[in-house]
């Protein structure tokens, strides 16, 4: 009994010390905590408040109505979104896209941020950075009409080219079978320099001393990057390949919508361009809502799976 009473009667002073600790850190850390502050608002104003909109999936909203008002039918939109002719085709265009993008483009960041720290002048390793750091700050609306400008049949540099050598001029815009190599090619050309970024910040990480002791053992540069600077910065790769599966039906909008038309939509068409379709000139807003949740869905479910293969070997995964 005088266990009991001992115990309980220590419970109450317990509970103040563990609130007095948290606030302890939260007062020692507040300039940290006053940081984060921004990027929390963002996402919870911009992330997570509106995913309450997404229970008009489950309805057949009506906007005088209100999600309130509105009837729910359940599971009828993504029924009628896995019946689609045209669900496989979309399905097809946007893993295809995704599966060039991991191959070709993602690699590249990598091998750009490896040969820049192999550059020992520093006025021309900054001058290269600058550079191909550019054309990120383009809106896809300039990257596409630069490549129009340059692939166009009517006055295109590239066919003009073409046409002086005496070849034929190439429909580069409006045949299938050039839209992803073009697609590729300008995501590489826009996002690779600043993909890397997070590389470069991680070679600047590895210990020098771990070099110093490869030259010990005579190992030239070309070691020295395989056997420690690829090891160094393998979890910083596989926490950001884990990032890029989870976007694997998001492609993004405004790129594909601004390269797709009539002759080459059967390759080009994807859940991004669908969704505009069907929402916001179709009027359709259940229904492009079930197709957002079940492109969510997806990314999340692979995030899960790509995290768990990598903790089964060894990494340390995103959470």
């Amino acid at each position: 009994m005088n266990t009991s009473v001992t115990q309980t009667a220590a419970r109450p002073e317990a509970r103040p010390r563990a609130n007095r600790s948290l606030w302890a850190r939260l007062n020692k850390n507040k300039l940290m905590y006053l940081m984060i502050l921004p990027g929390l608002i963002y996402f919870l104003i911009f992330k997570y408040l509106p995913m309450w909109g997404l229970v008009i999936a489950f309805q057949n909203y009506q906007p005088f109505l209100g999600i309130r008002g509105s009837e729910w039918v359940g599971f009828e939109h993504f029924e009628r979104l896995f019946n689609e002719p045209t669900f496989w085709m979309l399905f097809r265009n946007t893993i295809t896209l995704f599966i060039l993008n991991l191959v070709f483009y993602f690699p590249v960041p990598i091998i750009l941020a490896l040969m820049l720290n192999e550059v020992r002048v520093k006025f021309f390793q900054r001058t290269v950075q600058t550079l191909i750091y550019i054309p990120h700050f383009m809106s896809w609306a300039i990257i596409v009409s630069l490549t129009y400008v340059m692939f166009t049949t009517q006055g295109g540099l590239i066919n003009e080219w073409l046409a002086s050598m005496g070849f034929q001029k190439i429909s580069f815009l409006t045949e299938e079978a050039w839209f992803r190599p073009l697609y590729v090619m300008q995501v590489i050309w826009r996002e690779a320099g600043w993909g890397t970024i997070i590389y470069l910040a991680a070679i600047a990480a590895v210990d020098v001393q771990l070099y110093e002791a490869a030259r010990m053992d005579g190992a030239g540069r070309f070691r020295q990057l395989w056997h420690v600077t690829l090891p160094a910065i393998r979890s910083t790769i596989i926490v950001l390949l884990i990032l890029k599966v989870g976007d694997i039906l998001e492609l993004g909008f405004d790129h594909i919508f601004l390269m797709l038309n009539g002759a080459n939509r059967e390759v080009a068409e994807i859940f991004d361009t669908y969704v505009y379709t069907a929402g916001l000139r179709q009027g359709q807003f259940s229904y492009s809502a079930a197709v957002g949740f079940f492109k969510a869905a997806v990314g999340l479910v692979m995030i899960v799976f790509a995290n768990k293969l990598a903790k089964r070997y060894g990494e340390e995964g995103i959470y």
